[in-house]
């Protein structure tokens, strides 16, 4: 089977027209017309995971972020995109990413994952894109859901970084005595905070807030920053079961490399 088989088939689940503007998801290294020997699923294609896809003999690794962003005007290994992309070349693994396109679908998207884990209910997408639609389903970031009753916030908390496997979670004054109302989005998500407060949730769960931007929460509703890998390492098993339940010809890994760069001492 070839690259180009897989990569067509996660193109109908998160098409690239729904990437945003900066981003640069699709296959950035390799020929699609190569067979498909093994299959690594990972967040960040770093040189941990490279090295891991050689020992495994997968020749293809599916990434959620792209390694390359912006053009490269030198390949000297100086920095580590670029001895991944020459570690890659040298080895003949090619890279794919999914990246905002899988983030703005409604159904099999990262949000998705994030909204089953806390058991959400009712859920719609936080900020739907105008006169967008998927399969007859609107696309756009973020989700909104309801929790099937109120929970107690400092219980809530709890229960979020349970279920989330969390280490620390940053927050905002705790201005909501019970949770209801949840909204979500993985990785960066500072931009739908607006969209949250006029949607009345409680508390949004996201990453990446900037010290001034917690202030915008105004005491009006709880900001629950939980990290970037954190909110988004569940896409792993989320590209791993879209694999393995559609393909049978070849076999798919889940990294065991933490790649997450942000590390907690306590």
């Amino acid at each position: 089977m070839k690259i180009k088989e897989l990569t067509d088939f996660l193109h109908l689940t998160a098409p690239l027209k729904f990437q945003e503007s900066y981003d640069n998801a699709g296959l950035i290294i390799g020929n699609e017309n190569e067979e498909i020997k093994g299959v690594l699923i990972c967040l960040d294609a770093i040189e941990e995971v490279i090295d891991e896809a050689i020992e495994l003999g997968c020749n293809l690794v599916i990434a959620h972020h792209p390694i390359i962003f912006r053009g490269l005007k030198k390949l000297n290994g100086y920095t580590y995109i670029e001895r991944v992309v020459i570690k890659a070349i040298k080895n003949d693994i090619s890279i794919f990413a999914i990246h905002t396109n899988l983030d703005n679908v409604f159904i099999s998207g990262v949000n998705t994952k994030i909204v089953e884990k806390l058991g959400l209910e009712n859920t719609t997408l936080l900020a739907p894109k105008a006169d967008t639609l998927f399969n007859g389903l609107p696309v756009g970031a973020g989700m909104i859901g309801m929790l099937k009753k109120p929970i107690e916030t400092r219980y809530f908390l709890s229960f979020l970084k349970e279920k989330m496997e969390l280490q620390v979670i940053k927050h905002t004054d705790l201005c909501k005595t019970h949770i209801h109302k949840v909204a979500v989005c993985g990785g960066s998500g500072s931009f739908l905070l607006a969209d949250a407060k006029n949607q009345d949730a409680d508390i949004f769960i996201t990453s990446d807030f900037k010290y001034h931007e917690y202030f915008d929460a105004e005491k009006e509703i709880i900001i629950a920053d939980i990290g970037h890998f954190e909110s988004e390492k569940y896409t792993i098993e989320l590209l791993y079961n879209l694999i393995i339940n559609n393909f049978s010809t070849f076999a798919p890994h889940c990294t065991k490399v933490i790649t997450n760069p942000i590390k907690y001492f306590q």
